[in-house]
């Protein structure tokens, strides 16, 4: 029983590590690796009926958040260090992963009903709207620093990722300017300063929204995912555009033909990529 016991661990502690990819690659979905593993439904129940089950909820996920912890350190090094030196063709790559999960989220927008007129116009004016709110939201709102009250902000969004599959948090941080700030803090585990701040935000959302989202995907399906839509696509676009004011935005000077070649071969292995998940997301859902 004991050896059972010390297995089951170790494998929600490997899905805690796969997890993390979620919440630091942009174009993966915390939320999608959930569902492929798993774990998604139960989560998704826990975090909306907290008091229900506690105990025996939060021992079981205790080794997920482990493993998230330690997978966030142990892949936030490399991260950074292909970002810094090859990152065109990274976020090439990594739009590449977003547009392969695309056709699944599309499937997901009408597994419950049909499309009709209002589900287009959410999908547009996200896309249209919402990609030139973040665009400019620096100019609107300011640049967000990257302290406790931004990280904890960051931590809102990674939450957000987890209960919305398909959307990548990792996409808006990006935009944000908080992104490479966030992986420096993973490196170093600064456990203060961005674990902390992050983790409540993280607490936050899931207090707030889980509740909503379960309420919404189940009585509102179609509108929950061509909003998502919207929104992936419009980030997906902006992070493959340059915007002078956002540090971490995409920089093409002094890209030559060798960057360009492989920036596609990356962005269409991203795309496979995308694609093959999608395809474990719905046969482990």
């Amino acid at each position: 029983m004991k050896n059972k016991s010390q297995e089951n661990f170790l494998i929600r502690f490997i899905k805690g590590v796969i997890i993390a990819l979620g919440f630091i690659l942009p174009g993966v979905s915390g939320g999608v690796l959930a569902a492929i593993l798993g774990i998604y439904e139960r989560l998704l129940h826990f975090m909306a009926h907290i008091r229900k089950n506690f105990k025996s909820d939060f021992l079981y996920f205790l080794p997920v958040g482990i493993g998230g912890v330690v997978g966030i350190g142990l892949l936030s090094k490399p991260l950074e260090f292909l970002l810094q030196h090859y990152q065109v063709i990274v976020l090439w790559g990594f739009a590449g992963a977003i547009v392969g999960t695309l056709p699944s989220l599309i499937k997901a927008s009408t597994s419950r009903s049909n499309r009709d007129t209002v589900d287009v116009i959410w999908f547009f004016a996200m896309l249209i709207f919402g990609g030139l709110f973040l665009y400019f939201m620096s100019e609107i709102f300011g640049t967000i620093p990257a302290n406790f009250l931004g990280f904890t902000i960051a931590g809102i969004l990674i939450a957000l990722g987890v209960l919305v599959p398909g959307l990548s948090p990792s996409n808006l941080l990006l935009i944000l300017g908080l992104y490479s700030p966030m992986l420096i803090g993973f490196k170093n585990f600064d456990i203060i300063g961005v674990f902390l701040p992050i983790m409540i935000g993280g607490i936050i959302a899931m207090v707030l929204f889980s509740k909503g989202m379960e309420y919404l995907i189940d009585n509102h399906n179609s509108r929950v995912f061509h909003f998502i839509l919207g929104i992936v696509v419009a980030s997906t676009i902006l992070i493959l555009i340059p915007n002078p004011r956002i540090p971490d935005s995409i920089s093409y000077a002094g890209v030559g033909c060798w960057t360009i070649v492989v920036s596609v071969v990356m962005f269409i292995l991203g795309t496979l990529l995308g694609l093959w998940m999608s395809t474990l997301e719905e046969k482990y859902k």
